[in-house]
């Protein structure tokens, strides 16, 4: 074998998708959000496109998209907006040291379909959450409506062609590691070993 498998295998079942309310104060430095960026882009990828795209807030840069969250959820709410996820969402943006927002850039040539464009990056997030996880860090991706908003794709200086797929939020849990389960198998596979249909 190339790579422990049992260490393999235990990393991608350790992985957790951990909610900002439960980081830490810990800061996140900006070396280990690089390398997570960096393992992203070795993501599969349909003809080599590369389609994602990262606009990485750290350290200072959190107190730029901060304010901003509880701004984005408001205009893409209007008067459904709540009072409460307000607050959480500027408690947020107070309290988070580190996140992503993630886009795909379309093959400009259109020869790659968008939806397998939008398929690398998801994997590129699956590698974001591993890494996050080889820290000792908890990885969330939202994909709240407000992403939606011209204003997000803008405000990460992304081209006008490149749609945001959501935002990675990066930070030390509290407390213990959470737990979680899968279904066994056979509840999800239909195994085929044979000809016949």
């Amino acid at each position: 074998m190339r790579h422990n498998l049992s260490e393999v295998t235990d990393l991608m079942r350790d992985r957790r998708s951990i909610s900002p309310e439960h980081f830490s104060s810990r800061k996140v430095h900006k070396e280990v959000v690089e390398l997570m960026l960096t393992n992203a882009t070795w993501a599969p990828t349909h003809g080599m496109t590369q389609p994602w795209r990262f606009a990485a807030y750290v350290g200072d840069g959190m107190h730029a998209i901060g304010p901003k969250l509880a701004d984005w959820y408001r205009q893409a709410s209007g008067q459904a907006a709540s009072d409460a996820k307000v607050k959480k969402l500027e408690a947020r943006g107070e309290r988070v040291t580190a996140m992503v927002i993630v886009g795909v850039k379309p093959d400009p040539s259109g020869r790659i379909d968008i939806r397998d464009e939008r398929y690398a990056v998801a994997c590129a997030m699956q590698n974001m959450y591993l890494t996050c996880t080889a820290h000792g860090l908890g990885g969330f991706w939202s994909t709240p409506s407000m992403i939606h908003l011209p204003e997000v794709r803008e405000f990460a200086g992304f081209d006008m062609d490149t749609e945001v797929l959501g935002f990675f939020y990066v930070g030390y849990p509290e407390g213990e590691w959470p737990k979680s389960h899968r279904k066994p198998l056979e509840y999800v596979t239909r195994w085929v070993d044979s000809s016949e249909p």
